[in-house]
């Protein structure tokens, strides 16, 4: 790695990035949700994904310049994580944007200037790369930014024309990459050599729009998209061989490490690549539940149910026999929580969620992997399909697995006898059985059409008796489900409020008299109830009689979360603005999430009104009136309108008189005393135009609170202060570790110095030329550097390789060469390189002075003999 290079952590990154965008006039937003807007999107994947419409001009923005660190997920090369240096599930996306304002040779400028001067980047370590027409681009890099022709490489269309999509905004691009080994020359320059170049940052010239024919349109502005890679960054500044390695994720796969009782530096490459799979796989699925996405069998929840899943069977095959991603989990999560807060304040969901999928997985596990064993004894080259099928239609085990199983023993699947099988299946239960695509709006009509509306009390009943009208389990209608299953429920009348209106299905139980099924969602179509659930214990009958219970809790916590929502919003328009109004919301058991529309940031002192108005609203004890009335009698009245919600011409109508009204479905308070406290978590903008509200209402609040009293508590113990006394006591803290840290590098390099002026003697001579190769104990990377450069001036003609190990077993070498070795065939650079992979590392330089670094402190004994011994070689015969 290079020597120049200021280590920077992943926080000290993207702060630096935001606020250097931020100074030129760019207004910093937080990250979208994992969960995008644009509906023909499974999961936000890049971070222009929030500015699509603006993109297109079907948005206005508020703002010119933008810049976020967006969160992404993409799977599309899911096998290749943690097999190659670069590739994750999840990953940050540092951007800067520009609405119609600076164009080409702005964003060329500014991304030359934070690479170079902000992270502090050489030129010679830099290459770029245009689309191949771009002739204007080119110019630029060359006649504006001094880049040499050599290093500007022409690329096709897959390579540097970017789109967003099948369709939409587009435009070619120009990326730069960073070269470890810049010593090579310029000469055939190969930028898919992994080895030596990495792409971190991609500057996209946004300036069509593609249709479904792949006609280019010209956009109505040109816009500026970039991405600058946070994980690539990292590995960069903190000269790491992969992004795994970096502090972004390796606190993770150690803490995995940990609980298989296995060190990563030791560990085989089979044991790394799947501690570098747990290390991705919990990033992503920590980020995508605190995003409100749960595990099931279609879209986003199938791929984090296929995450958990993927999480689970490595561990596995590392040695961990129990359930432990919950402890993975509070790694990345303490990770990401400065950055991302609503990781840590949906800690619990996050934990529940993944012990919840892990625990139903690993019986999945238990069943399969006797049978998998067997069929890969008898499977010489490929498994058999209906082999596949039985693995998958009697055990649950997902076709993807039995593939990537497959292949870790050099075998195949038969996908086409796999197909059969499943048609067969389908051809047996024709007649008995209805395949329900319940994601899919004809499957769901067809459903309605043969089965009554489902009648729901769940208003004033918290409970009721009920028949099973239909059974649903593997998209199959069925007669009958055993303990184990996963099933779908429609009853003939229910308790069990249903998604809607921003409101979370309610959760409980059907109990029987010897079966028990566990309800985690429900939600309705066409009048249909749909209960997503669980079979606990016994055989569920279409036709069995049931008693239908809600956790009362659970509607507890939604309910004073939903009317606190309401409060929230009437608050908005008394202290900020009228014409305040709703663009989306969501009431979870745990939180509230209110969106609306508001052309600025709301100041703390407003916010701070706002609790305090729905906080005196909840102490005056407001009753609520709840009335079904005609809709032109609703609004008459001044009610409003929930967002994205279709009404009849009867509507239900929330009042609490004097305070708010509103049309709504969902379940509320009867007062407003009920809710307890309302504490209002952040507010930020999510879009242009568009603010969003987090909060915690009733016993959520409690729970909020608790965490953060804690964390105050244990700093204060820990500090010996009083609580107000904090902030005061952390600055002083801080200044003082500065000031320890500048005396300790200090006296680590006068100590470097020291010890290196007494190696003068131990100098040997070969042919003209002197030499030194010494191990100096603990000396930092840099202050080796100084040390070799000072031994070589004294020696004159000479070299001087030295090693030191600085850091909890990590090996820092460096070569300093005379020009008269040089001529002699030897480069600084390429000889360090061959020292350190003895020590399993690498590194490289210029032909005079060069660094390199290793993983196993132990050979370094070994690797500097090597390198005496090659030293006194190549001298003595030249």
């Amino acid at each position: 790695m290079a020597s120049h290079l200021q280590y920077l952590s992943g926080n000290d990154i993207r702060t630096k990035f935001l606020n250097f965008y931020a100074d030129r006039g760019h207004q910093i937003l937080p990250s979208a949700s994992l969960v995008p807007e644009d509906p023909t999107v499974l999961l936000t994947i890049a971070g222009m994904l929030p500015f699509k419409p603006i993109f297109l001009g079907q948005r206005q923005s508020e703002y010119k310049r933008a810049t976020t660190s967006q969160k992404c997920i993409r799977t599309n090369d899911i096998e290749n994580v943690g097999r190659t240096a670069r590739h994750h599930t999840f990953f940050e996306m540092l951007g800067n944007f520009s609405f119609g304002d600076y164009f080409k040779a702005q964003a060329i400028a500014w991304g030359w200037e934070i690479s170079t001067q902000v992270f502090g980047l050489k030129k010679e370590n830099l290459v770029v790369s245009v689309f191949e027409d771009d002739d204007e681009a080119y110019a630029m890099w060359r006649d504006q930014i001094g880049v040499s022709e050599a290093r500007i490489k022409r690329m096709g269309e897959d390579d540097n024309f970017w789109v967003s999509g099948p369709t939409g905004p587009c435009g070619p691009c120009s990326e730069i990459y960073y070269d470890f080994h810049p010593e090579r020359g310029d000469d055939n320059i190969d930028l898919e050599d992994d080895t030596r170049f990495i792409e971190f940052y991609n500057l996209v010239f946004m300036q069509y729009n593609r249709d479904v024919e792949g006609n280019l349109t010209p956009l109505q502005n040109k816009n500026i998209d970039t991405g600058l890679g946070l994980e690539r960054m990292a590995q960069i500044l903190q000269q790491v061989p992969n992004n795994y390695e970096t502090d972004l994720i390796f606190p993770i796969i150690k803490t995995a490490a940990e609980v298989a009782g296995v060190n990563y530096s030791e560990s085989n490459e089979q044991t790394k690549i799947s501690l570098k799979v747990i290390g991705d796989h919990i990033r992503a699925v920590v980020h995508m539940i605190a995003d409100g996405i749960t595990a099931s069998n279609v879209g986003r929840g199938y791929i984090l149910r296929r995450l958990i899943r993927r999480v689970v069977r490595h561990g596995r095959l590392i040695g961990i026999e129990g359930e432990f991603t919950t402890k993975v989990a509070e790694s990345a999560i303490a990770l990401s929580e400065d950055a991302y807060p609503n990781v840590r304040q949906r800690e619990s969901a996050i934990k529940n969620e993944l012990q919840r999928e892990e625990s139903s997985f690993l019986k999945t596990l238990e069943r399969g992997e006797k049978l998998l064993e067997e069929i890969l004894a008898k499977s010489p080259q490929e498994i058999a399909g209906k082999d596949a099928f039985e693995l998958y239609d009697t055990y649950g085990f997902p076709l993807e697995l039995t593939q990537e199983i497959a292949a870790e023993h050099g075998l195949s699947v038969d996908l086409e006898g796999f197909e059969a099988a499943m048609e067969e299946q389908v051809g047996r239960s024709k007649g008995a059985h209805k395949s329900i695509d319940l994601t899919a709006a004809d499957s769901l009509n067809q459903l309605a059409s043969g089965i009554n509306s489902t009648q729901f009390l769940g208003y004033t009943q918290p409970s009721t008796p009920a028949q099973v009208m239909t059974l649903i389990t593997n998209n199959e209608q069925v007669e009958s489900a055993e303990a184990g299953s996963e099933v779908q429920i429609i009853l003939d009348q229910t308790p069990f409020y249903a998604e809607s209106g921003g409101q979370i299905g309610d959760r409980g139980y059907l109990t029987g008299d010897t079966v028990v099924v566990r309800i985690d969602d429900v939600k309705q179509q066409s009048g249909i109830y749909i209960h997503y659930g669980r079979i606990e214990r016994g055989t569920l009958h279409v036709g069995d009689p049931i008693n239908a219970q809600i956790d009362r809790t659970c509607r507890i916590r939604a309910q004073a979360n939903h009317t606190a929502t309401h409060l929230l919003q009437a608050a908005l328009k008394k202290i900020v603005d009228p014409s305040i109004s709703q663009a989306g919301s969501l009431v979870a058991f745990d939180r509230l999430r209110f969106d609306f529309n508001c052309p600025r940031p709301i100041t703390p002192e407003e916010l701070q009104q706002i609790e305090e108005q729905v906080n005196t609203w909840i102490a005056e004890a407001h009753h609520a009136d709840i009335e079904v009335m005609p809709i032109a009698e609703a609004k008459a009245k001044g009610a409003i309108a929930m967002f994205g919600e279709k009404y009849g011409d009867m509507v239900r109508v929330i009042d609490f008189p004097g305070v708010s009204m509103e049309l709504c479905g969902g379940t509320h308070v009867r007062n407003t005393a009920e809710i307890g406290v309302f504490k209002i978590i952040s507010e930020a903008g999510i879009s242009s135009g568009v603010r969003r509200i987090e909060a915690v209402a009733g016993p959520a609040v409690l729970e909020y609170l608790n965490v953060r009293d804690k964390v105050v508590r244990e700093l204060s113990d820990r500090f010996k202060v009083k609580p107000d006394e904090l902030p005061e006591r952390v600055t002083v803290l801080q200044t003082e570790l500065r000031t320890t840290q500048k005396q300790l590098e200090s006296l680590k390099a006068e100590l470097a110095l020291t010890k290196s002026e007494a190696l003068l003697n131990t100098a040997e001579i070969v042919g003209d030329d002197k030499i030194i190769v010494a191990e100096l104990g603990e000396v930092d990377a840099e202050s080796l550097k100084t040390a070799a450069e000072r031994l070589l001036q004294k020696l004159g003609n000479g070299a001087v390789i030295l090693g030191s190990v600085p850091d909890k077993g990590k090996v820092s070498l460096v070569a300093a060469f005379s020009p008269d070795v040089n001529k002699k065939g030897l480069q600084a650079g390429k000889f360090v390189g061959e020292v350190a992979k003895i020590c399993g590392g690498g590194g490289g330089g210029r032909p005079n002075l060069a660094q390199a670094g290793g993983r196993d402190a132990s050979k370094l004994p070994e690797a500097l003999e090597y390198a005496r011994t090659q030293l006194k070689v190549t001298l003595s015969q030249t």
